[in-house]
C-alpha cells in the first residue's frame, strides 16, 4: 500500500506500535474539537465529549446547538483530538489526530442509540444519562475515513482507513523545507 505521495506505508510491527500510540492517545483525551459545516458552507468550529467503540467516535449533542445542526444536514466533518497546551513540551507541535469524518444521526429508538449512550456514560460518566433523556440531545456516529496523526516535529503519519488506528499508516516525509538567500527552497 501506497500513500496519496507515492510514499510506502510502514512495515506491520512499525504501524502496529504507531496506531498503538494513536489508541492510547485518544484514550488519554475525553474532549475533541469538531468543526462542520453550516447550511451556507461555512466552516464552523467547536467541541463536544466523546467516545470511540469499534473505530466509530460517538457525540452526543444538543440541536440547540449549532453543530448538531450542521451534522444534521452536511454529514461531513473534521475532529481533532489534541494534547492540552499546558502539558506539552512543544507549543508549535502539540501531540495530535485528526479525521476527516462522515456523520450518522442515530435514531433513539436503535439498539445503535442504547449501545452509544451506554458507551458515552461508561466513558464520561452519568452526566450522559440524563442528558439522554433530553429530547433536544441527539447521537451521532462520526465514521473516520482518514487522518493524521502527529506527535511531533517530523514525525507525522498518514491513517489511510475507516477505523481510528488506521490500517495503512505512512510516515510523512516531506517535511519541512528551509529559505534560502534566493528564494528557493531546500530540504531541512
Amino acid at each position: 500500500m501506497t500513500s496519496s505521495n507515492n510514499t510506502p506505508s510502514y512495515p506491520t510491527q512499525k504501524a502496529e506500535k504507531i496506531a498503538g500510540e494513536v489508541q492510547a492517545f485518544i484514550d488519554s483525551r475525553r474532549s475533541l474539537m469538531l468543526s462542520t459545516l453550516t447550511p451556507e458552507g461555512e466552516p464552523y468550529a467547536s467541541y463536544a465529549p466523546f467516545t470511540f467503540v469499534d473505530g466509530q467516535i460517538y457525540v452526543l449533542l444538543s440541536e440547540i446547538a449549532i453543530h448538531a445542526v450542521n451534522l444534521q444536514i452536511n454529514k461531513v466533518a473534521s475532529v481533532l483530538i489534541i494534547e492540552d497546551e499546558d502539558s506539552a513540551d512543544e507549543l508549535f507541535a502539540r501531540r495530535r489526530v485528526s479525521y476527516s469524518v462522515k456523520a450518522e444521526l442515530i435514531d433513539t429508538e436503535t439498539e445503535a442509540w442504547k449501545h452509544g449512550i451506554k458507551c458515552l456514560s461508561a466513558r464520561l460518566g452519568p452526566r450522559v444519562d440524563g442528558l439522554s433523556q433530553l429530547s433536544d440531545f441527539k447521537l451521532f456516529k462520526l465514521s473516520p475515513q482518514r487522518g493524521r496523526y502527529v506527535k511531533g516535529f517530523g514525525r507525522a503519519f498518514a491513517l489511510e482507513s475507516d477505523s481510528l488506528s488506521g490500517q495503512g499508516i505512512t510516515h510523512l516525509r516531506d517535511g519541512h523545507k528551509r529559505r534560502t538567500p534566493q528564494n528557493t527552497v531546500s530540504q531541512a
